[in-house]
């Protein structure tokens, strides 16, 4: 058997969150299980041969909706800031994304005067559509058909591989629309990236003795061999932990290929969107992020499959049906005290910050649970 006191499958952000303070509050013995060779999960950066510091499955654009989450996160390191600004590339064009007031005036070729000159403008643009069923719907009755058919269809038929009516208006409605200049990718004004990188923030986060880790380990091979004292806290998808029960939840991949440049900078900012050339959606230079000082550069192209490791739930009503099933196995679960946590066990889409300030509450739920266990066992010993 392999025991320890907590047992955490998967060591991405929840992970190493759960054991940082399960390990250093309750002095608890963890066990990380990870099935890839390295920690960090889809936040994991590297170095390349260039000596380039780059995210090796995606942007992860760090940005803090409150104090509490980066207070805690500046335990494990400094930082600097966060200067995510993207652009899509239409009609040989590049225009500010989110859609934004330059975006509007650049592609309809007009100035607009005030901020309820350009709500009429839109007004007029929009399709009427009494109810917002899918992702396309969205769009249509926010900003009209031609800026759907020209900055959102094709790129949301590309990266889910299914027609924007056939998704959930969640999937558009992520992405701001803006009637302001603001050219920031994310509307929050806490926007950081962790100096040294987001792997060295994780490592420092599980540097105590009472943290194992198990890389390169398949829990679901192992699972019978487990036996945990107080909890188990599982990451992955609840499809697969319950055995495919009701059948399989559907998701999106990646694949990622990446070139190196004997240049300081090939793109003008970090990310460029292509939603109607090239088979990938995008182009990342994270070097405009990490602020590194070297004559290279390297720049990532994303091309999404329905092969590999799971990245994006495809939320439609068909999926969202299938994982209600399985959220009402997992809350049973509580009772034998296993938890599931994050982006994928909760078949959500959560930003970085998110994911860690759900740890960080399924921390204080686990806390109470740690207490009423041990004054249990020292009523049984009295």
């Amino acid at each position: 058997m392999i025991e320890s006191d907590v047992i955490i499958v998967g060591g991405g952000p929840v992970g190493c969150v759960l054991a940082n303070k399960l390990s250093n509050e309750l002095n608890l013995k963890c066990l990380i299980i990870e099935k890839r060779n390295h920690i960090a999960g889809n936040c994991y950066d590297e170095y390349n041969k260039k000596g380039l510091l780059y995210h090796k499955y995606g942007p992860h654009y760090l940005r803090f909706k409150n104090r509490k989450t980066l207070n805690y996160l500046s335990k494990f390191t400094k930082w600097i800031p966060g200067e995510y600004i993207v652009k899509t590339y239409v009609n040989k064009k590049l225009y500010p994304i989110p859609i934004n007031l330059e975006t509007l005036e650049m592609f309809f070729k007009r100035k607009f005067n005030s901020k309820k000159d350009v709500e009429n403008f839109l007004n007029q643009k929009r399709v009427r559509i009494k109810k917002i069923k899918n992702a396309e719907d969205f769009i249509l009755s926010k900003l009209g058909k031609e800026i759907y058919e020209n900055f959102y269809k094709n790129y949301t038929i590309k990266q889910w591989g299914i027609h924007p009516r056939n998704l959930s208006k969640t999937i558009t409605g992520r992405l701001p629309i803006r009637i302001n200049r603001n050219p920031y990718y994310v509307k929050e004004k806490l926007r950081l990236m962790p100096k040294k990188g987001f792997t060295k923030m994780f490592k420092k986060m599980i540097n105590n003795r009472n943290v194992t880790i198990r890389l390169n380990t398949d829990f679901n091979k192992i699972k019978k061999k487990l036996k945990f004292k107080y909890f188990l806290i599982y990451t992955g998808e609840p499809d697969r932990y319950f055995n495919y029960k009701f059948g399989k939840l559907n998701w999106r991949s990646l694949i990622f290929k990446f070139k190196n440049y004997n240049k300081k900078f090939l793109q003008k900012c970090v990310q460029y969107n292509y939603p109607n050339d090239y088979k990938y959606t995008r182009t990342v230079e994270i070097k405009h992020v990490t602020k590194q000082k070297s004559n290279h550069t390297v720049i990532s192209k994303e091309y999404p499959t329905n092969k590999g490791d799971p990245y994006y739930p495809i939320i439609n009503d068909k999926n969202l049906r299938l994982f209600k099933k399985y959220e009402n196995l997992m809350n049973k679960e509580a009772k034998n005290n296993i938890f599931f946590e994050g982006r994928l066990a909760r078949y959500t889409y959560y930003n970085t910050d998110e994911v860690i300030e759900r740890a960080l509450d399924l921390y204080l739920t686990l806390k109470k649970k740690f207490k009423t266990i041990r004054s249990q066992k020292s009523s049984i010993r009295l």
